[in-house]
């Protein structure tokens, strides 16, 4: 399988216990604890985009935050809109990919 299509998603599903779960076109299952990912967001917003400087603090993140709205981006990604109002970061499926928890991925 062509690595691009390895990292091409078949389903994206919010859970309501706030985890983000997709499966990749290769089978694969990764599961996303929302604020892992809201931690992660690499706009411009959260990480300084000359310096690669995260501006984001982690602690006015609360635990609780979970996604309110997932949307596809072109063919490349998607936007998430969390509950504390952030919504400008795009979540490339290839970063989506590379930040996979789960033992095997990591």
């Amino acid at each position: 399988m062509a690595d691009a299509d390895r990292v091409r998603p078949k389903t994206i599903e919010n859970f309501p216990n706030g985890e983000i779960g997709i499966v990749w076109a290769d089978g694969h299952e990764s599961y996303y604890p929302a604020r892992m990912l809201r931690l992660r967001c690499a706009c411009a917003t959260c990480v300084d985009e000359l310096t690669g400087r995260k501006l984001l603090d982690d602690r006015l993140v609360p635990a609780s935050i979970h996604a309110e709205d997932i949307r596809p981006v072109g063919r490349y990604g998607v936007a998430i809109r969390w509950s504390d109002g952030h919504d400008t970061g795009i979540y490339a499926f290839e970063r989506l990919r590379s930040l996979c928890p789960c033992d095997r991925c990591r």
